[in-house]
C-alpha cells in the first residue's frame, strides 16, 4: 500500500478538483444534522481495490463518518454484492460519493484486468509499466499488485532501462557491450536492455545485463531467444513486451519467457461499475 502521505495528497487533490467542499446542491437541500446509511454495491464480478482510499476520503472530509469494508483489497467480489458500508452525515456521503466511486472503479478495474492476465500467464510474471495516469501512479501500481501482478520500475531513478532511443543516442561506434560496460561503471543499479531483433539479442546476451526486454517480437522469435539463453547457460531474465493482450498472452507465456510487461494494465483499463445506494 502506498504511504499515507501520498494517498492523502492524491485524495486532497481529487476532492478539490470536484469542489466537494462546495457542493451547492447538497448544501441547499440537505440538513447538516441529518444522518444516513449507505452501501457501495458492485454491479459486476471483479477484484476489489481501493478500500483504504475510500476510508481516507471520508476521514479527511468528515471524521464523523464511519466506513466499513466487507473485503480486503485483492478479494474477488460478486455482481450486486454490497462491498462497503457507510454511516454518517447525509451531506458528507453525498459530497464524497463521486470521488469515492471514481477511485474504487479505476483501481478495481486495474486489479481485475491484472488478475485475468495472471490467470493465463502460467509461470511467467505479469508486470506493469510507467504508462500510468499522471498523479495516480502509486495507487495504480498498488492495484496491479492486488491483482496478482508485479511492479516494474516505479520511476526513472528506480533502475537502468536502456531503450532503443538510448541506443540511438550513443556514438555509432559503441557496441551494446560498450554501453552495458559504461552503465555498470557509472551506476550501481539493476540493468535492463531493450532489443527488437534477434541479432541485438545475441549481442545483449553476451553483454550480460540483468534483464533483456524483447520488444514486439513474434512468438517464434521469443522461443528462439529462450533457446539461445538456455544454450548459453545464461542467468539473464527475459521479458516480453509490446502488442500483448488477453488474446495472445497464453501463447507468449508458453514461449518460456520469465516476465511479461503490459501497458494495458494501467493505460486503457475498463473501470468496474459500482454504485452508492442509500438505505431507505
Amino acid at each position: 500500500m502506498p504511504e499515507k502521505n501520498i494517498i492523502s495528497h492524491i485524495i486532497q487533490t481529487a476532492l478539490a478538483e470536484d469542489r466537494a467542499y462546495n457542493d451547492i446542491t447538497t448544501k441547499t437541500l440537505v440538513d447538516k444534522k441529518q444522518i444516513s446509511q449507505a452501501y457501495i454495491i458492485s454491479r459486476e464480478d471483479a477484484v476489489i481495490c481501493g478500500n483504504a482510499v475510500i476510508k481516507e476520503i471520508f476521514k479527511k472530509f468528515d471524521a464523523k463518518a464511519t466506513v466499513v469494508s466487507y473485503h480486503k483489497d485483492g478479494d474477488r467480489i460478486k455482481k450486486n454484492e454490497p462491498v462497503i458500508f457507510i454511516k454518517g452525515p447525509t451531506a458528507t456521503i453525498l459530497s464524497c460519493e463521486r470521488v469515492s466511486l471514481n477511485f474504487l472503479a479505476r483501481l478495481s478495474g486495474i486489479a481485475t484486468l491484472t488478475a485475468e492476465f495472471v490467470k493465463q500467464a502460467g509461470k511467467a510474471k505479469i508486470l506493469d509499466t510507467r504508462k500510468t495516469t499522471p498523479g495516480l501512479r502509486e495507487l495504480e501500481k498498488y492495484a496491479v499488485v492486488c491483482g496478482g501482478g508485479f511492479n516494474h520500475r516505479r520511476d526513472l531513478s528506480d533502475m537502468m532501462l536502456i531503450k532503443d532511443n538510448h541506443l540511438a543516442a550513443q556514438a555509432k561506434d559503441m557496441t551494446i557491450a560498450d554501453i552495458i560496460r559504461k552503465v555498470r561503471q557509472e551506476a550501481k543499479k539493476k540493468i535492463e536492455l531493450e532489443v527488437d531483433t534477434l541479432k541485438q539479442f545475441t549481442e545483449a546476451l553476451q553483454a550480460r545485463p540483468d534483464i533483456i526486454l524483447l520488444d514486439n517480437m513474434t512468438t517464434a522469435q521469443l522461443k528462439t531467444a529462450v533457446r539461445l539463453k538456455k544454450h548459453a547457460k545464461s542467468k539473464v531474465l527475459l521479458e516480453a513486451s509490446g502488442g500483448i493482450d488477453l488474446r495472445n498472452i497464453a501463447k507468449v507465456a508458453q514461449t518460456g519467457v520469465d516476465r511479461i510487461s503490459i501497458g494495458q494494465l494501467t493505460h486503457s483499463v475498463k473501470a468496474v461499475d459500482f454504485s452508492l445506494e442509500f438505505v431507505i
